[in-house]
């Protein structure tokens, strides 16, 4: 399994960015998946995450801004990010959920400047 993560960069609060994760040797149809971040000194956290079903669920911080998505066709998970602030600074992940899931990728690094 391997989960690769692409899609930040640089941006000014406010601003827009749309991540991808690509999934090899995984279905992302056949299995819920998450978004998570990771700020320099804290741990890494689930932001969004989408059921096989597609419900949908966000953390606080992100409700209302961030929209996950999944294109079965592409076998890819996505996170559109909208109305970016500088505390959403992190290297973003994708992974399967589910407890003893290792399949953490390199990430993408996603900054926003005030």
């Amino acid at each position: 399994v391997q989960f690769v993560e692409s899609g930040g960069g640089l941006v000014q609060a406010g601003g827009s960015l749309r991540l991808s994760c690509a999934a090899s040797g995984f279905i992302v149809s056949e299995n819920a998946m998450g978004w998570y971040r990771q700020a320099p000194g804290t741990q890494r956290i689930l932001v969004a995450f989408i059921a096989k079903d597609l419900k949908t669920k966000y953390s606080d911080s992100v409700k209302g801004r961030f929209t996950i998505s999944r294109d079965n066709t592409r076998n890819t998970v996505y996170l559109q990010m909208n109305d970016l602030n500088p505390e959403d600074t992190a290297v973003y992940y994708c992974n399967d959920p589910r407890p003893g899931r290792n399949y953490w990728g390199q990430g993408t690094q996603v900054t926003v400047s005030s």
